[in-house]
């Protein structure tokens, strides 16, 4: 009888790798922009008397479905709890069979991250030397580990509220130029990464540099945003995807207050990727709204299901039957 490994996230912690998330994520996108995967829209659960919600992620990628089942509560670090916490069930396509069942809360991370790389990859300008973190949390640190990857950075200028998060940041990646910064001095960076949970813009367009790449990556809910709608109108814009995001990204408000046209998005990531729409042209400003897809996640999840497998980690036991 096949059996069900259990993945816990000291078995996660492991195994990930954000050089093999940018790859396993790049190919999603592809084969996204290909049309060779089935992604049914994001299903929210907005609890009104709590603090937070609950989204429900299914998706098949290449011979591999799944589910994830995460939630989003900014409250939590208040409580000792990460923001954003995940599971994901990992099932055989040909039989429905379940092979994993995983934490999916660093996988959320890494796979953000991995997106907002692979956007800064097709999107930034290749010499690009500054990286601007508004926002000092788990997603910047993920945005900070893709980046870094790829481009060869001489200065990284971080804001947040939480001082103290900028710090650790300091103390983890002691050999990358990271420098408290005012927040204008960040948005103003060749890449700008915003991973914050705020509901009214807090990046203005004066601040953006010509040429300049953003990742908006905080704004996944309704009614959520960070960039002031002028820059949405002055840049070229890009999502994951159509659905999402005019419904829960980074353009969702502009659009719910006639700023910004669903018409005006010029391509999602997959077309980037696949070749079928051209990326950056010169020194034009571009925006890559993440809202976060369950391709990266089904991924993301199986490339580490065959990793742990390889090499025996987690526990095996029979979870039907």
């Amino acid at each position: 009888m096949v059996k069900t490994r259990l993945l816990a996230a000291s078995d996660i912690s492991k195994i990930i790798d954000m050089r093999d998330v940018l790859e396993v994520v790049e190919d999603a996108f592809r084969q996204y922009g290909l049309g060779k995967t089935i992604m049914p829209p994001k299903l929210y659960l907005i609890l009104d008397k709590h603090s937070g919600d609950f989204r429900a992620m299914p998706a098949y990628i290449e011979g591999s479905a799944g589910l994830k089942w995460v939630s989003v509560y900014p409250n939590n670090p208040k409580k000792g709890i990460p923001t954003v916490m995940a599971m994901i069930i990992y099932n055989d396509p040909d039989t429905g069979f379940p092979l994993a069942i995983m934490d999916g809360t660093e996988i959320t991370n890494y796979r953000t991250g991995a997106g907002g790389g692979v956007a800064a990859k097709y999107l930034a300008r290749p010499n690009s030397k500054t990286l601007g973190l508004i926002g000092a949390g788990r997603q910047a640190k993920t945005q900070l580990l893709a980046v870094s990857q790829l481009f060869k950075l001489e200065s990284i200028l971080v804001w947040s509220h939480v001082k103290e998060e900028i710090e650790k940041l300091k103390i983890e990646y002691p050999d990358l130029p990271i420098k408290s910064a005012r927040i204008e001095e960040a948005a103003a960076c060749d890449i700008v990464c915003t991973t914050t949970p705020v509901r009214g813009f807090i990046v203005k367009r004066e601040w953006i540099s010509k040429g300049a790449h953003i990742n908006a990556i905080g704004a996944d809910a309704p009614g959520k945003q960070e960039l002031e709608p002028t820059i949405l109108r002055d840049a070229k814009v890009v999502v994951d995807d159509v659905a999402q995001a005019t419904h829960s990204g980074e353009i969702n408000v502009a659009i719910k207050r006639g700023l910004f046209k669903k018409s005006e998005i010029y391509a999602t990531l997959g077309e980037i990727v696949t070749g079928t729409k051209k990326g950056r042209v010169a020194d034009e400003i571009t925006v890559f709204d993440s809202t976060g897809l369950a391709i990266q996640d089904i991924a993301t999840a199986k490339m580490l299901f065959e990793k742990a497998k390889a090499q025996d980690i987690g526990h095996e036991f029979n979870v039907i039957g």
